[in-house]
Formats: structure tokens, C-alpha cells, sequence
């Protein structure tokens, strides 16, 4: 539904998270009997969670263990890890500014180029680990930085920007070629992000093997402050997963369509993919395990940005350990642990056996429910308002 806001000028109703819910089913599963797996072209994976590719959330341990728990996590070709002999150095020196001047040392911190070798040899040690291997890197360093990582062993290559367009217009560059990357690239390739039907399908036209969906909503993202860009997860989700089936409709090929960004719990996570996701890429929750490198710090992707950062410093604290998060025992009560306990119980109240089955069922406009019954909770700081 489109309204006028003013003269000419019209805007679609979005929706995020907390304004919507789930209604189950009149037909209840087993939880021993759903599964929450799901495909990248021919790679499986058990639980539907990425970790995002911030230097805080993810390194070599922290992807290991993710692999072994069944999801994935993304490294940042982009980041520390690229540019230091000792990464864990300039990790330490962002976790330890002051809060007032975090940008300028991050900034300082990611003017060391970027070198192939490094990019390279942290590859290597995620695969030595036993890490299922996947990179990510914005348009612009993209193909520079492929052939170095294909040859390491990577898994799966993430194209990531802010907002990632297939056609490039500029009068100075000419910039990659998303459509001759993913036909030349060896392994699956991810692109991202866009936010509605046109951006999902172009890409889905480009060869991506799946789309990443979702602009400024991360814990530490302030493109949205910075830029007025975005819109709302619960709707770019549904647009974009309406692309995805009507794409299928039309070529028989299935892209998964992966929210990224401004999920904190598992009911978001739920709600995700009811709006139509196939997964998810998260960074706070991934963050606040005790594995990841930034010790419950993490900052987002463009925080280093010289020019106009869009991106802070936050600190989630650590919640426990990487499986706890995942699989607890939880030990909150505000659905932040057991994020796969979540999933698979609002799978058996929706009558689900499979995350497709999930998005079939039903969101209702429900503004009121994170107020409803809630007083005490709120004025208690307790339960969902912790």
C-alpha cells in the first residue's frame, strides 16, 4: 500500500521485526522431526546461519567452530587479517579506544594495504582448521583479490557492498563485472545487498547462487543514519523472496535469499524466514561468543571508511560460548541463546518440517506485540526488555 506523503511524491508502508508476528499453525510437528537445513548451489548446511564478515565476529577458530555446528562464517577479505602479520594486534588496539575517539584508530588501523599473501595464508589456516571457507570483498578489490583465494582452498566467494548494483555507471572506472565473476568463478558466489524485486533479480540474472538482502540494519551499521538508505528487513525479505520464486518460476533455478543484518534473537531470526528467507547472516549474536577475535566488541564493515564512516564500534559483551549461542542451554530469557532451540520449536508450533515449509506461514501486522503484557518486564529491565 502506497501513500501520498506530500505533493507528488508517494511511499510504500515497510515493516520490520517488531512490528510483525507469526501465527501457528492448527497442526503442530514434532521438533525431533523438522530440519532446518538448507542449500548453496551444492554445499548443505544444517542450520540456517552465516556469521557476517566483520573482523570482531569472525576469524579462523571462530569459523572452524561454526563449520562444526552446521553453519558458516564469512571472512573479511577487507580486513585485519589481509592487512597484518599480527591481526590480533590491531583487533586489540580497536576493542581498547576510547569510545570518543574509536573512529580516527580505525580508520588509521585500515589504511595498511591489502595484501594477496595474507588473504591467501588465512585461507589456508581456515581450511587446516577444518573450516568451511567463505570470503567476502566489495566490488571494487573483488577480482584482485579471487584468483589468490580460489587457489587457497575458498569455498564459497561473497561480492559485498553496501548496495550492489549490476550495472555500474561512472565515468572514471568501469568496475567488476558481476555477471563475468560469477560465470567465471570456480566456487558459489554470494552478492549483496539489495532490498526489493529489481535489485534480487538482477542479481539472480547476474549468476549470483544466492543474495544477500538487507541495507543498515546491523547492530553497528549507520548507513541508514548517514545515508537515509534502507528499508525495513521483514519487507526487503518478502520482496525480495518474491523474486526469488518467480525467478525460479521462470528458469527452474533456486536462489537462496539470505537477510543480513538486524537480528538479535531467535523470534527475529523466525521472522526472517516466514518473510521469506531461506538463512540468515548475523553479527551481534556471533559476536558476543566467547570465540570471536573482538572479545564482545565488534565494528560494521564501513566503520573504516576515510571519507564518511557509516559504521561504529558497539560492545555486546560476551554471552557465552559459540555453541551455547546457537544451542545452549540458554542462559537468558530474552531469546538471545539457543537461537536454533528458537527456530526449530516456532518450526513444530507453525506445523513446519523444513524452513520452506516455514515461509509459508502466516505474518499478521502486530505493533502491539512487544508492549503487550509486558509492563512489568519493561519496568523490571527483565525478560525481553533485558
Amino acid at each position: 500500500m502506497e501513500v501520498n506523503v506530500g505533493g507528488r511524491k508517494t511511499a510504500k508502508r515497510a515493516y520490520g521485526f517488531d512490528e510483525v508476528a507469526v501465527v501457528p499453525s492448527t497442526v503442530s510437528v514434532d521438533i525431533a522431526d523438522v530440519d532446518t537445513g538448507w542449500y548453496i548451489h551444492d554445499l548443505c548446511f544444517s542450520i540456517p546461519i552465516l556469521a557476517s564478515a566483520m573482523d570482531g565476529a569472525v576469524d579462523v577458530r571462530l569459523a572452524a567452530e561454526l563449520t562444526r555446528l552446521g553453519g558458516l562464517a564469512v571472512l573479511n577479505l577487507e580486513g585485519v587479517h589481509s592487512r597484518y602479520e599480527d591481526p590480533y594486534a590491531a583487533i586489540d588496539k580497536i576493542i581498547s579506544a576510547d569510545a570518543d575517539g574509536v573512529i580516527p584508530v580505525i580508520q588509521d588501523i585500515y589504511k595498511a594495504p591489502i595484501k594477496r599473501e595474507l588473504a591467501a595464508r588465512t585461507v589456508k589456516e581456515m581450511k587446516a582448521a577444518g573450516a568451511k571457507v567463505a570470503v567476502s570483498a566489495t566490488p571494487v578489490v573483488a577480482e584482485d583479490l579471487a584468483e589468490a583465494v580460489f587457489e587457497a582452498g575458498a569455498d564459497i566467494f561473497v561480492i559485498q557492498s553496501t548496495v550492489t548494483a549490476v550495472e555500474y555507471v561512472s565515468r572514471n572506472s568501469s568496475g567488476v563485472s558481476i555477471t563475468d565473476f560469477c560465470r567465471n568463478s570456480p566456487v558459489p558466489v554470494i552478492v549483496g545487498n539489495c532490498v526489493d524485486y529489481a535489485g534480487a533479480t538482477a542479481l539472480m540474472k547476474a549468476g549470483a547462487d544466492a543474495v544477500l538482502v538487507g541495507v543498515g540494519p546491523g547492530a553497528a551499521c549507520t548507513t541508514r543514519k548517514v545515508c537515509g538508505i534502507g528499508v525495513p528487513q521483514v519487507t526487503a525479505t518478502a520482496d525480495c523472496a518474491a523474486a526469488r520464486d518467480d525467478y525460479e518460476a521462470e528458469t527452474g533455478r533456486y536462489v537462496p535469499m539470505i537477510t543480513d543484518g538486524g537480528m538479535r534473537t531467535g523470534g527475529d531470526i523466525v521472522k526472517a524466514i516466514v518473510s521469506g528467507a531461506d538463512a540468515v547472516m548475523i553479527g551481534s549474536p556471533i559476536a558476543g561468543a566467547a570465540e570471536a577475535p573482538g572479545k564482545g566488541y565488534h565494528w560494521g564493515m564501513s566503520t573504516f571508511h576515510p571519507g564518511l564512516p557509516r559504521g561504529t564500534r558497539i560492545n555486546v559483551g560476551i554471552q557465552g560460548n559459540l555453541e551455547e549461542i546457537l544451542y545452549g542451554p540458554a542462559k537468558t530469557d530474552n531469546g538471545t541463546m539457543n537461537l536454533i532451540g528458537a527456530l526449530r520449536l516456532a518450526m513444530s508450533y507453525c506445523g513446519s518440517k523444513t524452513i520452506k515449509d516455514l515461509q509459508k506461514a502466516e505474518l499478521i501486522i502486530a505493533p502491539a506485540l512487544p508492549m503487550e503484557g509486558k509492563t512489568q518486564q519493561r519496568a523490571q529491565g527483565v525478560g525481553q526488555w533485558r
